[in-house]
């Protein structure tokens, strides 16, 4: 007799950091919606400081935050070798912050205001070519 996983087990973890409220809580709604975990914080310190973020699978950060900016933020999870995808959400989308956003290691960034849905299937999409891996 094989057990099944737990319903924590068996969905993937999404770091999100957004400093919207509003926009945070939607997005957290809309990725839970698809069974995806999302540990959501305000500010770059409360997300670094949790025990759980190492073992997220997607980030999904706002590039302007309160404490920092989502370039940092990256690059503090990838000196803990942390080493998910990751997708970066600005209002303010320009040629330089592409290039800098890539250059840190995000795989998109996603100009605001957000369809939720295309954030969902570009995660989803992510995590299948992690899986592939």
């Amino acid at each position: 007799m094989t057990s099944s996983p737990s319903a924590s087990e068996s969905r993937t973890s999404i770091l999100l950091v957004e400093d919207d409220p509003a926009i945070r809580r939607s997005l957290q709604l809309h990725l839970r919606a698809r069974h995806l975990d999302v540990r959501a914080f305000g500010a770059c310190r409360p997300a670094l400081a949790d025990g759980a973020a190492g073992e997220a699978a997607v980030l999904v950060s706002e590039y302007r935050l309160p404490d920092g900016d989502g370039l940092g933020l990256l690059t503090a999870l990838r000196a803990k070798a942390w080493r998910g995808a990751a997708i970066l959400l600005t209002a303010e989308t320009t040629r330089d912050l592409e290039d800098a956003a890539r250059s840190a290691g995000y795989a998109r960034v996603l100009r605001k205001p957000l369809i939720e849905a295309a954030l969902g299937d570009l995660v989803e999409r992510l995590l299948k070519e992690q899986r592939q891996v």
